[in-house]
């Protein structure tokens, strides 16, 4: 069953089929867990968010389209949007996490789930890749995108920060977008590898 591509099962899990599901769960749930624990830095939200991941696969897999990217990126981007949703929830950041074993959330209660080499090797060619394309943007935009993605604020928020208005601040975003996908085009690198 290895051999299933995800962008099968995903169609599968589409019309119903719990075993595709079960076997997309085997494939990602601990990739999933990872990227949750990395930014919300609490092992029990963590393992709900994986848990909500996986409903919202099985309510939106017939909303998976191949040609938006593929089935990992979309996988990735729910992960992603409900750990910053519930940031947002929360009005907190990651929390720093401590190697006393006494305190919760000890590193010596989280379990290894680093990537292998493979993975550590392709996501250091994807980082590269697109911090030159971040790089090219002006200014402005790129800070808008960091903001927003890797800050995990809104464009409400990041107006307000910046004391510009919310129109300017959704141009740039839009801008910054259009720009940072041609100059990853412009390095041969295809949208639905990232």
């Amino acid at each position: 069953m290895d051999s299933v591509q995800d962008e099968e099962l995903a169609a599968r899990v589409g019309r119903g089929d719990e075993a595709g599901l079960g076997l997309l769960y085997d494939r990602y749930a601990r990739v999933v867990y990872s990227l949750a624990l990395k930014t919300v830095r609490n092992q029990q939200i963590a393992e709900e968010l994986t848990q909500e991941v996986f409903v919202r696969v099985w309510q939106q897999a017939s909303t998976y389209s191949r040609e938006k990217g593929r089935f990992s990126s979309w996988l990735f981007g729910i992960a992603h949007h409900l750990a910053i949703d519930e940031l947002r929830r929360r009005k907190a950041r990651p929390q720093q996490v401590y190697d006393n074993p006494d305190a919760p959330g000890s590193l010596l209660d989280v379990t290894d789930n680093a990537p292998g080499p493979d993975e550590q090797a392709f996501g250091g060619i994807r980082r590269k890749y697109i911090i030159e394309a971040l790089a090219q943007l002006p200014v402005p935009q790129r800070e808008v995108l960091e903001m927003s993605y890797f800050g995990g604020l809104t464009q409400v928020e990041i107006a307000d920060q910046q004391g510009e208005p919310l129109g300017t601040i959704k141009t740039r975003t839009r801008l910054g977008l259009q720009r940072l996908r041609s100059n990853l085009l412009a390095q041969g690198v295809q949208s639905d590898t990232l």
